[in-house]
């Protein structure tokens, strides 16, 4: 189950935060085949004050993407997701490549807790070794 947390500029990223997780959602959604309506964000945006980048290699459109998901997807699928956020993300921000993360976190499946269930106890719709 990916989650999906953003962080970057308040004043920069809220005008544009329906379209960015529309964005974000359709890397998802093809990327790690994961069903389009279970769309799970957490926007953190912050005062500038509050968002530290080394501006000598990164303007105010910096943008962090990290992404939660289960361990199993193949080094072949993570590399296609990145370049799929690398492709869909920046035209939305408006920004190049250079201004924009994107981490992949994996979690073991016995480790994470959803819908009252333990990850490896219950039954997925959709595929995780892909």
């Amino acid at each position: 189950m990916p989650q999906v947390k953003v962080f970057g500029l308040r004043d920069v990223l809220k005008p544009i935060q329906a379209e960015l997780s529309d964005a974000i959602n359709e890397c998802i959604s093809i990327g790690l085949k994961f069903p389009a309506e279970r769309r799970l964000q957490r926007f953190f945006l912050m005062d500038r004050d509050d968002f530290i980048y080394p501006a000598h290699e990164r303007t105010e459109r910096y943008t962090i993407v990290e992404i939660t998901t289960f361990e199993g997807r193949s080094e072949e699928t993570k590399r296609g997701l990145v370049r799929l956020f690398y492709e869909k993300v920046p035209p939305v921000i408006g920004c190049e490549r250079v201004d924009l993360d994107v981490i992949i976190y994996e979690i073991p499946r016995h480790a994470w807790g959803l819908m009252g269930e333990v990850g490896d106890e219950m039954s997925l719709s959709y595929k995780v070794e892909i």
